[in-house]
């Protein structure tokens, strides 16, 4: 289980770590809105903040571009610039492979202008109309460093990183229009109340990955047939613990479901950045943390997309409102029932906010070397913030909440986190590992550590 938010009364040992955590994410709130010359002092102690701000950013780009969209279409973005900003500063820095790329920077170059560029360059390129903050954002951080030959070389190498990115992902089927053709019938997928929207951003389920080969490469079996006992007992968890009035959840699971209803690509931004600045990590580890975190839970949005159009399973506010009509003996109908949620315009199965904490927990542990994630997590919707020691207890809150919430079937919950993992697992054998001296030859990916563990993925009933 999760350790309780600091809501509830902790031990002092979680109280001073509440406390200090508390510190680190209002020191890179504040990162991101200070003047030029106080960046200027703070990026000269601590060049890795250059990473972490623009990452900030990053996600006040999106998140205004895109507005408040019930896609996962956020972390595509996330991913594009994460990885940009990766190669810039392993170029120059150097210890780890690059991503699709094999053009080192020169000597001397500054990586945290190489950083700063990339990211600046890769965003204008897909949110234009952000331009004139982000220019004043961009000529912030160049003011922050020193002026002369190294930071010019960085600037430089800094646009050919994040011209990289923009050529690979050209003709990479953004939104191209990709329709969803099941015909409404038991058991498949049709708009659901109140809005009634279409099926928003089938596009993703075509998307060329980041990493993986293609969208199906981890595309889990199938949901259990409607005439089984697996869908019944999925029906009737729904049907008691996901409703909006009259369920079983106590208070704590409602604000579980509620904490994770809101925009978890977001969470995961803010609960990483709070982690490298607490752990002091350099710039070369901040941007490869970050570049593992978003290409993972990139492609985790793609893999949990293609499931979605692939199979297109009904939504719980549908299965209990028609159950009638499923030829199943133990369900019972309730026309009226409601979901605490509100239910996203995609199918059920599976679920992208499992896979997606999945893949991003399966990134930090095998980035980290540990399954202890040291993560604060925020959530705009509670106002709370929660901490996690541990990658299956995120795993497992995020899976409980999504069935609270009556938006997924545990089995969706379930299936999408470990498709999550699988889909981060097989990306950190193949990016973003470590390399030899001569910087040629990557170590075999599970060198020197153990592979965590299989993730335990809320399975069992609470």
């Amino acid at each position: 289980m999760h350790q309780e938010p600091p809501l509830a009364v902790p031990p002092r040992s979680r109280v001073r770590g509440f406390i200090c955590a508390v510190a680190a994410l209002a020191l890179v709130t504040l990162t991101a809105t200070t003047t030029p010359s106080a960046a200027g002092t703070r990026t000269a102690a601590d060049p890795a903040a250059v990473v972490r701000e623009w990452n900030a950013i990053a996600t006040d780009t999106i998140k205004a571009g895109l507005g408040p969209r019930p896609s996962g279409q956020a972390a595509i973005w996330e991913g594009f610039v994460s990885v940009a900003v990766y190669n810039a500063v392993v170029g120059i820095e150097g210890g780890y492979a690059l991503y699709k790329w094999h053009e080192r920077g020169p000597a001397k170059a500054s990586s945290a202008a190489a950083a700063a560029t990339a990211a600046h360059d890769v965003l204008l390129a897909y949110f234009p109309a952000a331009k004139a903050r982000l220019d004043t954002a961009y000529a912030d951080s160049l003011a922050a460093l020193p002026a002369g030959q190294a930071r010019d070389r960085g600037v430089d190498y800094g646009k050919r990183a994040a011209a990289r990115i923009i050529e690979l992902r050209e003709g990479d089927g953004r939104f191209a229009d990709v329709p969803f053709t099941a015909s409404p019938a038991p058991g498949i997928w049709r708009p659901t109340p109140p809005a009634f929207q279409p099926f928003i951003d089938t596009w993703l389920a075509r998307l060329r990955p980041l990493l993986l080969a293609s969208p199906q490469q981890f595309r889990p079996g199938g949901p259990p047939a409607l005439s089984s006992a697996a869908y019944a007992e999925d029906f009737q968890e729904l049907k008691a613990m996901g409703a909006k009035t009259g369920s079983g959840r106590s208070a704590q699971q409602t604000e579980t479901a509620l904490f994770f209803s809101g925009n978890l690509v977001e969470q995961v931004q803010t609960a990483v950045r709070d982690h490298a600045a607490r752990h002091r990590l350099g710039i070369t580890e901040t941007a490869r943390l970050f570049a593992a975190v978003n290409a993972s839970a990139t492609d985790a949005v793609i893999t949990a997309w293609d499931a979605k159009l692939h199979y297109g399973t009904w939504r719980p506010i549908t299965a209990i409102r028609l159950a009638d009509t499923d030829g199943n003996p133990a369900t019972t109908a309730d026309p009226a029932w409601e979901p605490l949620l509100v239910t996203p315009p995609h199918p059920d199965y599976v679920a992208g906010h499992t896979t997606v904490a999945a893949a991003v927990a399966r990134a930090l542990t095998g980035v980290l070397g540990t399954s202890h994630i040291d993560l604060y997590v925020p959530s705009d919707v509670t106002g709370t913030t929660r901490y996690y020691g541990s990658a299956d207890d995120l795993d497992r809150d995020v899976v409980d909440a999504r069935v609270w919430g009556g938006v997924h079937s545990r089995t969706a919950d379930v299936a999408g986190c470990r498709a999550g993992a699988h889909v981060a697992a097989w990306a950190l054998d193949h990016y973003f590992r470590p390399v030899t001296k001569n910087g040629t030859q990557p170590f075999p990916p599970t060198a020197g550590q153990a592979r965590p563990a299989e993730p335990k993925c809320g399975d069992g009933k609470p």
